[in-house]
C-alpha cells in the first residue's frame, strides 16, 4: 500500500460570476471506474463505465485518479454527451477532481471537455463536492473519506477549503484480486492517524470529534466500513447515495450558479 501526501497549494476561494441565466450546465464526475454526468434541468443522465472503444478493444482512459488518455476521454465524452446537449448555447461544465495530483487532472480534464464546446470549465475538489451533496456545515473542520473503485482519499476541509489530504491507490475494485476488505479499512485509519500526528493545530482532532463523512462506492460495503467507527474512535456518517455524491455536489454548484465565470477556474 502506498499512501501519498503532498503540500497543497493555497485554497482558491469562490468568486462571483457574471450573470447568464440562459446558459446550460453539465456536472461531471470522471472516475476511474465510472463516469457520471448531470445536466441542468434534466438531472442524472449518465452513470456508465469509464471506457473507450478505439477499435482495438476496450480502453480505460482514466486510471487510479489520473487521466492517462486525454484524446480517449474526449472521444468518450463526445460519444456519451454530444447528442444530449442543446444545439444553441454553450454549457458551463463543473468537473470534480482528485485533491492530490489535482492540477494535472484538471489540466487534462479541461482539454478533454473542450470537445463539448463549453462556455467555461470549472473544477471542484471531489471532497468539497461530497460535502456540498451532504449539506454539511462548512464552517467547522470536516473530514471526508471517499472510497472509490481504484482510489481512496481522506481530506480535511476547513471553511470549505482543503487544508490536508492523503490518498492511496486502493479501492473496491482491488477486492476482486484478493485484497481483503480490512486492508482498505486499515489504509483509511492509517491516513487519519498520520494526519493527527502531523497536524500542529487542533483542526484534525476537532474534525474527528465531529465525525467522518463517508462517500464513494466503498461506503456501501459493510465489510469495509463496519470497523471504521471503532478504528477511528469517532462517528462515521454515510452520505446519502454515496456513490453519486460527488456529481450531485457538482450539480448543486450548477444549480446555485446563477452567475458563471468568464474564464476557466477552480472552486
Amino acid at each position: 500500500m502506498t499512501v501519498i501526501r503532498r503540500t497543497l497549494p493555497a485554497p482558491v476561494r469562490h468568486r462571483h460570476w457574471p450573470l447568464c441565466r440562459r446558459c446550460s450546465g453539465i456536472a461531471l464526475d470522471l472516475g476511474s471506474a465510472r463516469t457520471r454526468a448531470w445536466i441542468a434541468g434534466r438531472g442524472m443522465v449518465l452513470d456508465v463505465p469509464t471506457v473507450t472503444f478505439p477499435g482495438t478493444g476496450a480502453i480505460h482512459p482514466i486510471q487510479r485518479g489520473t487521466i492517462v488518455d486525454t484524446p480517449g476521454t474526449a472521444r468518450m465524452l463526445e460519444r456519451l454527451l454530444g447528442h444530449r446537449l442543446p444545439r444553441i448555447g454553450r454549457p458551463l461544465v463543473v468537473v470534480t477532481a482528485p485533491v492530490l495530483d489535482g492540477l494535472a487532472f484538471r489540466t487534462e480534464a479541461r482539454t478533454a471537455v473542450e470537445i463539448l464546446r463549453p462556455r467555461a470549465v470549472v473544477t471542484v475538489p471531489g471532497a468539497r463536492a461530497v460535502a456540498l451533496a451532504a449539506g454539511a456545515d462548512h464552517i467547522r473542520p470536516l473530514l471526508v473519506v471517499d472510497i472509490g473503485a481504484h482510489l481512496t482519499e481522506v481530506v480535511l476541509l476547513v471553511d470549505g477549503a482543503v487544508t490536508d489530504a492523503r490518498r492511496t491507490a486502493l479501492g473496491t475494485a482491488d477486492l476482486t484480486d484478493g485484497t481483503p476488505p480490512g486492508d482498505i479499512t486499515a489504509a483509511v485509519t492509517d491516513m487519519v492517524t498520520a494526519m493527527l500526528r502531523q497536524d500542529r493545530t487542533s483542526l484534525t482532532r476537532t474534525a474527528l470529534r465531529r465525525g467522518v463523512l463517508l462517500a464513494g462506492g466503498g461506503a456501501l460495503r459493510p465489510d469495509i466500513t463496519r470497523d471504521l467507527p471503532g478504528s477511528l474512535g469517532c462517528p462515521v456518517t454515510q452520505v446519502p447515495s454515496p456513490h453519486t455524491a460527488a456529481v450531485r455536489g457538482a450539480a448543486g454548484l450548477l444549480a446555485s450558479a446563477h452567475h458563471h465565470p468568464s474564464d476557466n477556474g477552480t472552486l
